[in-house]
């Protein structure tokens, strides 16, 4: 049976981040290919050319992508890791949110 509040392991699980990176990589790459012209009519050094340099395009951008997300890593308490996660997790601790008064408009 499965918990009904995940916790931030569960949440950020390392293949999932990798696959993140790599799809972004992925998509850097088919972007450089196709806005160089690669499935147009291009010579035989041309076209090495073109997939030289998108996969240079998408490591830098797999790269970046993982030192990124390391980065948002750091933020995380290690001693949170473990806990559930049951209320959004950028309000503090004491905040009443989607409560009746809140919506109120103040005079």
């Amino acid at each position: 049976m499965t918990d009904k509040h995940p916790t931030r392991r569960d949440i950020l699980k390392p293949v999932q981040l990798l696959g993140f990176a790599f799809a972004a990589a992925l998509f850097a790459g088919l972007i450089a290919l196709l806005s160089m012209g690669f499935f147009q009519s291009l010579t035989g050094p041309e076209r090495e050319h073109v997939v030289v340099v998108s996969l240079v395009i998408a490591g830098i951008a797999f790269i970046s992508t993982l030192v990124g997300i390391a980065l948002l890593m750091l933020a995380v308490d290690p001693a949170q890791v473990t806990k559930p996660v049951d209320r959004p997790v950028l309000l503090p601790e004491d905040s009443t949110h989607g409560t009746a008064e809140d919506d109120t408009p103040k005079a």
